[in-house]
Parts: structure tokens; sequence; C-alpha cells
């Protein structure tokens, strides 16, 4: 362990949210949330991380015409034991028939556990887009399904349709993402069928249900795609949807019956099915 290591606290007045999913596609470590922020921690100065912020925040300003506040103070401190409290405020979850710990934590007896080790990648349950879309797998996956995870990030969602018995096909178009998708599988003793860095549009297979936890935009801009890939029939789980985005996205899914809506700290998880009523 170094001597010393860096710490960078955010404070945001605002889209809490958003600050956290922009931490999670710009860090190549983990981060703790706080009620009001962040705290960063890493051997390396975290300058840029500070600037990154700065220009989300402004640019976050344009799109939404709000005044956010927002705070960044970074500290140089001595190695200490740092990383036992940081794994003590890593909680694990159950969501339905899954428990999602981490890989310090004993597992359930009861439920279907997925270990999933924060330090390697972002997705591990906590926040609501993931929640909802594993209560939707937890509930339409079905053993021998075969399931394509679009945006895989973590590996979660995969992980989990796995442990229901289905086979599963990812994509993400980050490398890390891939690479951190693999870990956890392999901490979980499973494997992915197909793991491809890229998009969905190169799959060769069709398949029962796509799920795709990504952004609005990117689920419009991929709607072709998605569909594409689906088997006649099939279902569609979309989440890491603002609910203020929500109609704009069905616009693109008008062809498309709506199961259910999943609705959770103003984010929404979309279950469609192929074939209107």
């Amino acid at each position: 362990m170094q001597e010393y290591y860096f710490e960078l606290v955010v404070n945001v007045s605002s889209h809490h949210s958003l600050f956290s999913d922009f931490l999670a596609d710009t860090l190549p470590v983990g981060f703790e949330e706080t009620d009001t922020g962040f705290i960063i921690r890493s051997d390396d100065e975290l300058d840029t991380i500070v600037w990154g912020l700065e220009q989300f925040r402004e640019a976050l300003q344009k799109a939404t015409g709000d005044s956010i506040e927002l705070e960044c103070k970074q500290a140089k401190l001595k190695s200490s034991d740092w990383v036992k409290v940081y794994q003590e405020s890593v909680q694990p979850l159950c969501i339905d028939k899954f428990y999602i710990h981490p890989t310090w934590d004993e597992p359930s007896k009861d439920l279907i556990n997925i270990a999933i080790d924060p330090a390697l990648a972002f997705g591990t349950g906590h926040h609501p887009t993931t929640a909802s879309a594993l209560r939707a797998i937890a509930k339409y996956v079905k053993k021998g399904d075969r399931v394509l995870d679009v945006g895989c990030g973590s590996g979660i969602l995969g992980v989990a349709a796995i442990k229901l018995g289905a086979v599963v096909d990812a994509c993400d178009t980050d490398i890390a993402c891939v690479e951190n998708s693999t870990q956890n599988a392999e901490l979980n003793s499973v494997k992915f069928n197909n793991l491809w860095e890229g998009s969905c549009s190169i799959a060769k297979d069709s398949y029962d249900i796509v799920v795709a936890n990504i952004v609005a935009d990117v689920l419009i801009f991929i709607a072709n795609d998605l569909k594409t890939v689906l088997k006649q029939g099939g279902v569609l789980i979309l989440s890491g949807i603002l609910d203020k985005y929500e109609s704009k996205v069905l616009k693109f899914y008008q062809d498309f019956e709506i199961k259910e809506k999943i609705a959770e700290d103003g984010w929404v998880t979309l279950i469609l099915k192929q074939g209107k009523k």
C-alpha cells in the first residue's frame, strides 16, 4: 500500500443520480455515495475528475436550465484502513429472488446469490435502474430463454439471467465493461454464451428477451437494432429512463404492447412485448 492516497469529496445540490451515472461511466475505480454527493479515493491525484465534473455540471445546467451547485474538495491523506471502511459501507441487497452482495460478504442460504466486486465494476444493484431491471428479469426470464444484455456494464443483469437458467449473450461498446462482465461472471461461477465489444447490431442470433439498461436517448437511437434481434413475440426490458422521458422513448416503440412499468425514484423501467393487442 502506498504511503498516501487522494480523497475527493463531492457535494452537489441536485441531479444526484445523473452525477452518479457520469462517475460510473468515467471512473476506473469505485466510489462511495453520500446523502449530498460522493467520495472518490485513488492512489493518483483526481484533478482530471474535478475538471470533468465541472464540465458535466455546465452541460447539465444548459440542458435543464437549472442552477446546480458543485463543491469538490480534494485532500492528500496518509494511507490507513480506508479500504475496510469502504467495504463496510457497501451493503448487500435483496431484490426479488436475488441477493446481491459484495465478494467479502456471506451469501444467502435462501435466495439466488450474485457476488459483485464494486472495485471491479459499476452496476451493483444499488441504483434504481439496475434494481428495477433485476425485478423485471426475475419475473420474465425463464429457464432456457435466450437473452441478450445490451450495454452490459458490470454484467450483473446477464449473470442474474444465467442463474435463472437462461442462455445469455451480452455486449457493450466499452471494452472495460466487457472485461468487468467477464470477471463478475467468473466470480459467480457462470459464463456468458457470447460476450463482445460493440453494439447489438452485430448479434448473430435472435432472442426471447432483450435487456437494455442505458439512457433514454440511446434507447431511442438503437430502437431498430433492439427490435431486429428480438424474436417474434419476444420481450424488451428497457431501463435507465428518467420518468420525464418515458413518453419520448415510447414513441419509438409504438408497435409494442406495454406489459408493465416499474417506477422508482424518478426512473422508469418498461417491459414491452412485441405486437400490439
